[in-house]
């Protein structure tokens, strides 16, 4: 896929949220439920602002596009979003509002 063309972004909750043992950097690894479209897992590095206990139940946008990639051992099957926050490590995109698992993002 070429990097400049649109990628299938999704809603998901995250179900489970605990420390990726063996990554080069501090991640978790999450569970995250897409509703019809099934659960994945994804690594994260949000371990600067989130513990894993902050993370269970919020809704995330995620790319389910991307192919599968193991990290630290891990296979990540997709990739939460977040940016970089000024005081360092990432702060999740999230919906304001609650919707449907799985909804597709415009």
């Amino acid at each position: 896929m070429n990097p400049l063309e649109p990628h299938e972004i999704r809603v998901a909750t995250i179900l489970e949220a605990s420390p990726l043992e063996g990554a080069r950097k501090p991640a978790y690894k999450l569970r995250l439920d897409f509703g019809d479209f099934g659960q994945r897992w994804s690594s994260a590095q949000l371990t600067v602002h989130y513990q894993p206990a902050d993370l269970v139940g919020r809704q995330v946008f995620a790319v389910v596009s991307f192919p599968p990639k193991r990290i630290a051992g891990f296979m990540s099957e997709c990739l939460v979003l977040g940016v970089d926050a000024p005081e360092g490590g990432v702060v999740l995109l999230t919906p304001d509002k609650a919707v449907g698992n799985g909804t597709t993002v415009y």
